[in-house]
């Protein structure tokens, strides 16, 4: 199973030297991948203008939005463009988890009907694919830049047309958040959505945690979990903090649970924006799936 490290994007107080200095690191320490979350409302960086930034100072990383919510973006072509030169910048590394995402704020700042989000969703994902295909679109031909290969395309959600849209646009399946049983169910169900459509080939699955080591681990997850997930009430952030991993035998457990599940991989988010916190998580995983 590979083990990825989250960008602290999201994370607020976090700044340009601090974000670059992280994908330094998680480069050099041998993560698999720098992953995104998003959201509009929240003193966050936006998840591609970091991950370009990511790419512009790594070599080898995967860069994965985990996940990226389309329909906030409604002009599809201009997206499949944003995404395009994200992956051919970076030498073909980006990997796109997409999903409608379920914020009201998020929608109403953006003038878009959240109601519409899942057909919006579809279009929008055809559009894309046939956008990296090379479709022609106007005089001067397809949308550009020309890619050798499409970035790889991973849908994000846990009702069941997330696993439908798994099987008929992606390669697979993320999950935002969940324990290692919950994951084990969702895979039954993206497993039967893949064999519905008659897919040969068989699905990626990735799942993201949360992690905090170091002195201040536990306020640190206490305070960046209520915050971003405010929204949700005290009990549910105060239970995420509380699963977050904090210490190393944690982050060895979550490992072994979730490779035992069937994960392909495994991105823990941080929840500081301490460089430190990539040295720290590099040391706790196993040596038998240190990156």
């Amino acid at each position: 199973m590979d083990i990825g490290i989250g960008l602290p994007s999201t994370v607020p107080g976090v700044d340009g030297e601090s974000l670059l200095d992280w994908a330094r690191r998680a480069d050099r320490r041998g993560f698999s991948t720098l992953g995104t979350i998003d959201r509009i409302v929240y003193p966050n960086y936006e998840p591609l203008i970091a991950l370009a930034a990511a790419a512009a100072v790594t070599e080898r990383i995967r860069l994965t939005t985990a996940i990226l919510i389309g329909p906030l973006r409604q002009n599809a072509v201009l997206l499949a463009k944003q995404l395009a030169t994200v992956h051919h910048l970076s030498g073909g590394r980006l990997v796109v988890g997409a999903a409608p995402g379920g914020r009201q704020d998020d929608y109403e700042v953006s003038g878009i009907d959240m109601s519409t989000r899942g057909r919006a969703f579809d279009r929008q994902l055809e559009e894309m694919k046939r956008v990296w295909a090379g479709e022609e679109k106007g005089f001067a031909g397809p949308v550009g830049p020309n890619l050798d290969e499409p970035p790889q395309l991973l849908m994000g959600g846990s009702v069941d047309a997330s696993f439908r849209r798994a099987a008929e646009y992606g390669d697979g399946w993320i999950m935002g958040g969940g324990d290692p049983a919950g994951f084990t169910k969702a895979v039954q169900r993206l497993e039967d959505a893949w064999n519905a459509a008659g897919r040969q080939d068989t699905p990626r699955k990735a799942a993201l945690t949360y992690f905090s080591l170091g002195p201040d681990a536990d306020k640190n997850a206490a305070w960046y979990l209520g915050d971003y997930y405010g929204w949700l009430g005290e009990d549910v952030t105060r239970g995420m903090a509380e699963h977050a991993a904090r210490d190393q035998e944690t982050v060895a457990q979550r490992v072994a649970m979730f490779e035992e599940a069937g994960c392909d991989e495994l991105i823990f988010f941080p929840c500081s924006s301490d460089p430190e916190q990539v040295d720290l998580l590099a040391d706790a995983v196993p040596v038998s799936a240190r990156p």
